[in-house]
């Protein structure tokens, strides 16, 4: 009697082990949501394209690991309204099984998902969104920070032009989480080489009418106007910069966050010169090359942003730690990911900091003359390579709560 009872209850253990073993990966599928606009100014930044490189990146990683995850890939438009994304990612995380959320420009959208996150338990994983205090303070134990961030762009861009001569600045700020913040961070690296701001004006997000900001940026007579936007509104404020002679003036743009897209979009007669810093540029060394190829095949010939080259390596990394922990839990995947040493082809080694922060090189470049250009999508000469130590806010001065 004893034996059998015995038998019986190792048998149910066993099943109850084999069940739970079953259910560490929720439904038996991961399931990735690839969140950001689109439709609207930031849809060439992220966008569709964004998709593609998330089921590239499956692709590759089930091929090259010969792991048995089931993955899916899912998306939606956040519209740039925290609302929407809010809204999206609580009905993702509550009935439709996702996981982890990728990407997710627009830094007040941003900011939402990480707080939906974190009282989920899921994992967020942004590369869109620029505001540093997302490994600062309101860093997450459920947030990984991949690309760029607003300290990194005042130090690379904002530094060198300074160095240049460049000692007051005028700011155009798109009027947001993402603006505000970056005003506030090349305002301090300004300052701190001695030079001085002499004003800003907040501009409403998808503005079609810079003249009046300009006007008022080219009155200041500053030697350099910010360009503290991105996408779409850095595409419009560049080009009607140019309508207004400002460069012609003696005055310098500096684009603070601008992508391959956004000077595809300009041309290279109206964005030559144009120094930026970029986290990825499809043309640094073969590997990148050739992943840029099979990438712009699959998006209509369009080559790769920085933002679809993160979207790629962060799902590669993330996948890593899922098959390592045989979990989809969020908070104990990030935490694995901090662990994993990050390597692919396109950053190269790296690692992910207790704040969220993953650090890798960035680049310091200039947009090329039309002469200079060989063809379509050739648009960057590399001046500088920032090593990652260097291009990131140091761990000890972003006063997150989860660094000791």
């Amino acid at each position: 009697m004893k034996r059998k009872l015995l038998s019986t209850l190792l048998a149910a253990a066993g099943l109850l082990a084999a069940s739970l073993g079953h259910a560490q990966v929720s439904g038996n599928v991961v399931k990735i949501g690839v969140m950001n606009d689109m439709s609207g100014l930031y849809s060439d930044v992220g966008g569709p394209g964004s998709v593609v490189a998330a089921k590239m990146a499956v692709e590759d990683y089930l091929k090259a690991s010969g792991s048995k995850l089931k993955v899916e890939v899912v998306s939606a438009d956040h519209q740039n309204k925290p609302d929407v994304g809010s809204s999206i990612a609580r009905k993702w995380f509550d009935s439709e099984g996702v996981d982890v959320i990728v990407d997710v420009p627009t830094s007040s959208v941003a900011l939402a998902i990480n707080q939906v996150t974190r009282e989920k338990g899921k994992a967020f994983l942004d590369t869109g969104a620029a505001t540093s205090d997302l490994t600062g303070k309101d860093c997450s134990p459920n947030t990984v920070h991949w690309l760029y961030d607003t300290w990194m762009l005042a130090h690379g861009t904002g530094s060198a032009v300074v160095k240049q001569g460049g000692d007051s600045w005028f700011f155009l700020t798109a009027d947001y989480a993402f603006g505000h913040a970056l005003e506030r961070d090349t305002t301090e690296v300004i300052k701190a080489a001695g030079g001085k701001v002499l004003g800003s004006v907040k501009v409403p997000l998808n503005t079609q009418d810079f003249s009046s900001f300009l006007l008022q940026a080219q009155a200041s007579k500053a030697k350099v106007i910010g360009l503290a936007n991105a996408g779409g509104d850095t595409i419009n404020s560049i080009k009607q910069a140019s309508e207004f002679g400002i460069v012609q003036g003696g005055q310098k743009l500096a684009g603070l966050l601008v992508f391959l897209s956004d000077v595809h979009g300009l041309g290279l007669q109206k964005a030559q010169g144009l120094q930026v810093t970029t986290a990825f540029y499809w043309d640094l060394n073969d590997n990148t090359r050739a992943w840029a190829k099979r990438f712009a095949a699959a998006n209509g010939g369009k080559y790769p942003t920085m933002d679809h080259a993160g979207v790629y390596a962060e799902i590669l990394h993330y996948l890593k730690a899922v098959d390592s922990l045989k979990s989809d839990d969020g908070t104990k995947v990030v935490a694995e990911m901090k662990k994993l040493p990050t390597d692919d082809i396109l950053f190269g080694k790296g690692m992910i900091r207790a704040d969220g922060r993953k650090l890798h090189p960035v680049y310091l470049v200039e947009v090329k003359k039309p002469s200079e250009s060989k063809g379509p999508y050739d648009y960057y000469k590399v001046l500088q390579t920032i090593p990652a130590d260097k291009a990131f806010r140091p761990l000890n001065e972003g006063n997150c709560p989860l660094v000791k």
